[in-house]
């Protein structure tokens, strides 16, 4: 490599590099690929290639994954410490997806504990479905395009992603309850739903309706009768669409429980407190 590339002070950067950057930290707010940075540059892909290679060695650059990067802000004290918004990474890398699951139930308020990982549904093909990237790890759910609907927009960074709605969040959880951390966190999350103003009943019953998944309708009219949540209206709903066979109120959790033919459910995990 040219020595100009290898001089630099660890602990600085020179004003070629610093100028280089520059422009890609005005034109490239997201995540970006080789060609990307090569077209901004005005370089060849070669040259743009080793340059980045060698930001991302001395910490100038975020290596996502192979090929794909992120700016790191010229003014961070330890660049080597920093690390872009773990949402904007998820979308750079899984789009077309969203942000779900006990991710997005921390979004709307709908619970106060904090969750490290970060839940996304995507319809891109997915082979690791835990993955650790930048420190951060991803919980993914592939998804086919057609069940990417009642979607939020939000912004981070002036980044455009899409994050489940309120009612949306919850059918997925109680579709799949390990997304929510178990059916015990995620019957709080429907009795704080129920309590907000994210509560939109007709959403709810629409999106677990294009679910197609009886067992999550059976989980809701448990949940709801259990908490003694007011709403008749679903829990009428949930009666109607009471599948044959037993379905476990919590999938994710190995121990047998007690079948109620009421729901057609084995409650396998007690609800409420001190039981």
């Amino acid at each position: 490599m040219n020595s100009r590339y290898t001089r630099d002070n660890l602990l600085g950067i020179s004003k070629y590099h610093r100028e280089l950057l520059s422009r890609l930290h005005r034109a490239l707010s997201a995540p970006f690929g080789i060609d990307e940075a090569a077209a901004t540059l005005e370089l060849s892909r070669p040259k743009t290639r080793s340059l980045l290679c060698y930001w991302s060695s001395r910490g100038w650059l975020s290596r996502i994954r192979r090929g794909t990067y992120i700016t790191v802000p010229l003014n961070a004290s330890n660049p080597s410490e920093w690390r872009e918004d773990p949402w904007i990474v998820a979308n750079a890398i899984f789009s077309p997806c969203y942000i779900g699951g006990w991710s997005a139930a921390e979004h709307w308020g709908l619970t106060e504990q904090i969750f490290s990982d970060v839940v996304v549904f995507t319809s891109s093909p997915v082979r690791d479905r835990t993955p650790l990237i930048k420190g951060t790890k991803y919980v993914i759910t592939a998804i086919p395009n057609k069940k990417l609907f009642s979607l939020s927009t939000v912004w981070r960074n002036s980044i455009k992603l899409s994050v489940s709605s309120p009612s949306r969040t919850i059918a997925d959880i109680l579709n799949t309850p390990r997304l929510g951390g178990g059916m015990k966190h995620a019957a709080e999350f429907v009795a704080e739903y129920f309590d907000s103003e994210h509560r939109d009943d007709n959403e709810l019953r629409e999106c677990l309706e294009k679910l197609n998944n009886r067992a999550a309708i059976k989980r809701l009219g448990y949940v709801i009768e259990t908490l003694g949540i007011n709403a008749p209206d679903t829990v009428m709903f949930c009666e109607k669409n009471i599948s044959a066979g037993y379905s476990k109120l919590d999938p994710s959790a190995s121990m047998r429980g007690k079948l109620l033919r009421r729901w057609n459910l084995e409650v396998n995990v007690n609800l409420r407190a001190g039981e």
